[in-house]
């Protein structure tokens, strides 16, 4: 087999040169470069340049994109018939990190207006760009359906999905990623629920954390008593960005009984907060046996006469986040109101017994329907039972049961947003404290159409 060398050529406007035969090689000097060659379909693999965080593409490059710390977007560059990209997903992350392709302002890719996204594990696409009519056109991709979106794309939390609606939950601290919004701005208008924390015992039952919902016309569930989606004030239509999320914690229960219960922690999403439910009254005078304000009031307590509970919908919104708890009762068995809930005031206390939480509300958000936001139960001292948690929040209720008696007294469940049972002071025949129980952290949840 031959090779020839050409060192230099003389353009000859009209001629025909042919460099090689059957069983030749053509190559280039030492330093060399071609242009006017054509590309062979592949791309120029970046393997020295990882990204990590937003850029514009070259033609003919193909990057390995690494969305480890967060997901990004590529931008392509301005289309020519023949240009190629590809992008690669590093390191499997693509499914908790997505990247987002965005082509050079009004082109289309395979057909469709705006950008897509990459959400598959190990997922690879290379485009090449056809014409004005079709745009940037897969040719090897691990989802061909792809297409230019007209919905919402976002990442974060867990995803899960309902019929033409995705859903994003948080139960505990997160960001919600708009990665692009949809052609149609009703589109843009997100469903959410937002409760908080909800309040630990005292001798009184915690009340519940704020609950707050807005349900967005475009995304058909059953929402609860409490949907704001009818008010404008109170629906949320997102741009593309990160929205910092807020999942509040359950305030802890007293370390006596003679100790108040320590309120929860506010959850947030955009411009929607809900305040964390306000812990139970613990034993005394006023103002230690006073039920403290949140998103639904602790339950009060009592010794130097009832007191009252603390006020729900503290701050005040409307609709409102929560109710008040109940009021304690002085007599010889000593018993504690009941922790207000999202859909009930805490039921007083009676001379005889606890006073039961107050309600939660349910909602099918996620597509089931679930009863969140129920008040503790309030305590009684001698006997019998304290009251039982109002239903939405621990076991049965929100703290399920105030102290003495059984069952015994039960913290709010997790991701709730339950009150604490309220506990109470040695007495019979119970001869040591109970102490109150913790109530239970909140819950940011985000549904939007997809498809």
């Amino acid at each position: 087999m031959s090779k020839i060398e050409v060192d230099a050529i003389d353009k000859q406007s009209g001629s025909t040169l042919t460099i090689g035969g059957s069983g030749t090689t053509v190559q280039l000097g030492t330093g060399a470069s071609q242009t006017g060659f054509g590309r062979t379909g592949t791309v120029d693999w970046q393997t020295g340049s990882i990204k990590t965080a937003t850029f514009t593409a070259a033609n003919g490059e193909g990057y390995f994109c690494n969305t480890t710390s967060g997901g990004f977007t590529v931008n392509l560059p301005a289309g020519s018939a023949g240009a190629i990209v590809s992008v690669q997903d590093y390191n499997n992350t693509f499914d908790s990190n997505a990247l987002l392709i965005t082509p050079n302002g009004s082109e289309k890719i395979n057909g469709g207006t705006g950008s897509i996204i990459l959400n598959t594990e190990g997922e690879g696409l290379t485009i090449v760009y056809i014409d004005g009519t079709v745009g940037w056109r897969s040719i090897q991709d691990s989802d061909f359906s792809d297409v230019g979106s007209t919905f919402i794309q976002a990442s974060g939390g867990t995803i899960t999905t309902c019929g033409n609606d995705r859903i994003h939950t948080f139960t505990g601290p997160g960001t919600f990623t708009v990665l692009s919004t949809a052609a149609c701005a009703a589109n843009n208008v997100v469903s959410h629920l937002v409760v908080a924390g909800g309040g630990g015992g005292g001798a009184g039952g915690g009340g519940a954390g704020g609950f707050r919902e807005a349900k967005s016309p475009v995304t058909p569930y059953t929402a609860s008593p409490l949907d704001g989606g009818p008010s404008a004030p109170n629906l949320i239509t997102v741009t593309t960005q990160a929205y910092p999320i807020q999942v509040g914690g359950g305030g802890p229960g007293n370390p006596s009984p003679s100790a108040k219960g320590t309120s929860g922690s506010t959850s947030t999403f955009s411009t929607v907060s809900s305040a964390g439910g306000g812990g139970g009254a613990g034993l005394g005078t006023a103002p230690l046996a006073t039920g403290v304000a949140g998103g639904s009031g602790g339950g009060g307590g009592r010794n130097a006469g009832p007191q009252p509970g603390g006020a729900g919908n503290t701050p005040p919104v409307s609709p409102p986040q929560g109710n008040n708890g109940g009021n304690g009762y002085e007599g010889g068995c000593y018993t504690s109101g009941g922790g207000g809930g999202a859909g009930a005031v805490g039921t007083n206390a009676t001379p005889s017994d606890g006073g039961p939480g107050g309600a939660g509300v349910a909602t099918s958000i996620t597509g089931s329907s679930v009863t969140r936001a129920g008040g503790g139960g309030g305590s009684r001292r001698d006997q019998n039972s304290g009251g039982t948690g109002g239903p939405g929040g621990g076991g049965n209720g929100g703290g399920q049961q105030g102290g003495s008696g059984t069952p015994a007294v039960s913290a709010g469940t997790a991701n709730t947003g339950g009150g604490g049972g309220g506990g109470e002071a040695p007495g019979n025949p119970t001869p040591t404290n109970i102490n109150g129980q913790a109530g239970g952290s909140g819950i940011v949840i985000i549904r939007y159409k997809f498809q």
